[in-house]
């Protein structure tokens, strides 16, 4: 995901987005944990999505 689709969102979707991906890092962290992930670096993707999705939403709140 890319920080410029991001930052066409408002603040409510963007506080969708990341319970979306808190979401899917948890599946993913379960999932690793119980050896079922194949592929890892979904996990630093995921992480890195978290960030930047935080980090624009305290630009936003930071403008206002």
């Amino acid at each position: 995901m890319k920080a410029s689709e991001l930052r066409a969102k408002d603040p409510e979707a963007l506080n969708k987005e990341l319970a979306d991906l808190m979401r899917a890092h948890f599946s993913l962290r379960m999932q690793h944990g119980t050896q079922q992930l194949s592929n890892t670096s979904q996990l630093r993707k995921t992480r890195k999505d978290i960030a930047r999705v935080r980090t624009l939403l305290k630009e936003k709140a930071a403008s206002k």
